[in-house]
């Protein structure tokens, strides 16, 4: 499942194309993908503005003229991919919709954006902007990693008392929103915190070094556009590469790169998932 990092690089990517662009024509080329896309979506979507592209959790949202939201799930295997974009050099040849390319929008300017959805756990849904935050995805999700909102005051009032690892704490979307498997057990390991430890019986001293270990954290991944496990591709196709920088995640064996550990990454279940991490540095 894409996290924060691959959803804000999709975003990105879609900007030049999508924001201040108008939907010349929309072609919605099934009735569902994971849910029912809302009613008459090709005729809401076509003819509108897109007036900004915004990223909510691991959700992408583009503001309507109309005064609707597109909200824009990848799901397990969702990609967003450009064709015919025009430039200064060439102009790309469109393509004819393959069988996984289900939602294609064509703006103004030439560019095509493709939804292309494998497995069809991917979603779309269409909101009046003015509820969205009322919307039942949205409307019990945490603050933003790099919000002001999320700070270390907040954190330690969240974790207090929380007899549950963690681990699965910071997976918690009313706890902080966009965090999942990978750059958890990432956070963890920079900070030398046992996935295993128990959210409350953790010091405000090292609870105050989560907060900027994981805005780095998720940093550095988006910097790196992502990191392509299996299916996640940036808007051009090509592979996010922080997957060669992980630390801890799907290393189990390995050395610890912690400095001066003599460690080997473990793996553990919790909660139906794997954990990554040192049980030599991370106490």
């Amino acid at each position: 499942m894409p996290e924060l990092p691959e959803v804000e690089t999709v975003r990105r990517g879609l900007l030049p194309a999508m924001e201040g662009a108008k939907i010349e024509q929309a072609l919605v080329r099934r009735p569902d993908l994971r849910w029912p896309f809302p009613e008459n979506m090709a005729d809401r979507l076509t003819g509108q503005k897109v007036l900004a592209l915004r990223r909510r959790s691991k959700y992408i949202l583009a503001d309507l003229s109309s005064g609707e939201t597109l909200l824009i799930h990848l799901g397990m295997s969702g990609r967003m991919l450009i064709d015919g974009a025009d430039t200064a050099e060439f102009h790309a040849d469109l393509k004819t919709p393959g069988k996984h390319d289900h939602v294609v929008l064509s703006m103004a300017g030439g560019a095509t954006i493709t939804f292309n959805d494998a497995r069809r756990f991917g979603a779309m849904d269409l909101i009046p902007s003015d509820k969205l935050e009322e919307h039942w995805l949205l409307n019990k999700l945490g603050p933003e990693p790099f919000s002001n909102a999320f700070n270390e005051t907040y954190l330690s009032a969240a974790l207090k008392g929380r007899n549950t690892p963690i681990k699965s704490a910071l997976l918690d979307q009313r706890v902080v929103a966009g965090l999942g498997n990978i750059y958890v057990c990432e956070v963890l390991h920079r900070t030398g915190i046992s996935p295993k430890r128990k959210a409350g019986r953790i010091s405000a001293t090292r609870v105050k070094t989560l907060v900027p270990a994981i805005r780095q954290v998720l940093q550095d991944a988006i910097e790196a556009g992502g990191s392509s496990l299996r299916d996640h591709r940036q808007t051009n196709g090509e592979l996010g590469y922080f997957q060669h920088a992980f630390a801890a995640y799907d290393r189990e064996g390995a050395a610890c790169t912690t400095t001066n550990c003599t460690g080997q990454i473990t793996r553990i279940v919790q909660s139906g998932r794997s954990s990554f991490y040192c049980p030599t540095c991370q106490r």
